[in-house]
């Protein structure tokens, strides 16, 4: 149960690497993090958006993402939600005090929960994300490896473990080019409104969207 050849893993492995190199709401929203609250902020974000993943993934698995692939008004309705909610978080950034974003983190960072939330909504309220797992993990199952949705839970969380060994890293960075930067505050300021700007766009181009 749950053997695969050779070719099967180098074709997965390489395009779950690419898929979690490839820019986003959700990397948007880690790198934003972790510049505005330092390493602490970063993990939480990482850790929320990593469980609204593996919402999907249950998702995917046990069918419920259909709805989103095939109803239009379930589509539109999730769509415009999660839009909103990154124009939201955007306006946030672009409306806060001059300063803000240099405050130093503290050793527990405040509103670390906080963040842990907005980043499942941020993975939760894409749709394009639930109707791609459920067009990609099917393309991995393979009829004689074991049952469907088992295969599609496996290749789905093991799309989350490759983020678990590409992202961290990619935080301490953030974190550290984060310190460096934090006592230019004309410097820091523009880096909060440019991290605005992103969310807000991204809102935008998903309002946009279409399935």
């Amino acid at each position: 149960m749950l053997t695969y050849s050779l070719a099967h893993w180098m074709a997965f492995l390489s395009t779950a690497v690419l898929l979690n190199l490839s820019p986003g709401p959700d990397m948007a929203f880690i790198l934003g993090q972790t510049a505005r609250h330092g390493r602490r902020g970063g993990v939480a974000a990482m850790l929320g958006v990593w469980s609204g993943a593996g919402l999907h993934v249950a998702m995917a698995a046990f069918g419920l993402s259909a709805i989103l692939a095939t109803s239009a008004l379930a589509f539109s309705l999730v769509k415009w939600v999660g839009a909103a909610y990154l124009v939201w978080l955007g306006l946030q950034a672009l409306l806060a005090r001059p300063g803000a974003a240099e405050a130093p983190p503290t050793g527990v960072a405040p509103g670390a929960r906080t963040i842990y939330r907005q980043g499942i909504l941020v993975s939760l309220l894409n749709p394009k994300v639930a109707v791609f797992f459920l067009a990609f993990l099917p393309q991995f199952v393979v009829p004689a490896a074991g049952p469907a949705s088992l295969q599609l839970a496996f290749h789905g969380l093991l799309i989350i473990a490759v983020a678990a060994v590409i992202e961290p890293p990619l935080v301490l960075a953030g974190a550290r080019l984060a310190g460096a930067l934090r006592g230019r505050h004309r410097l820091g300021t523009w880096l909060e409104k440019g991290l605005g700007a992103v969310f807000v766009s991204l809102g935008v181009r998903l309002a946009l969207s279409e399935r």
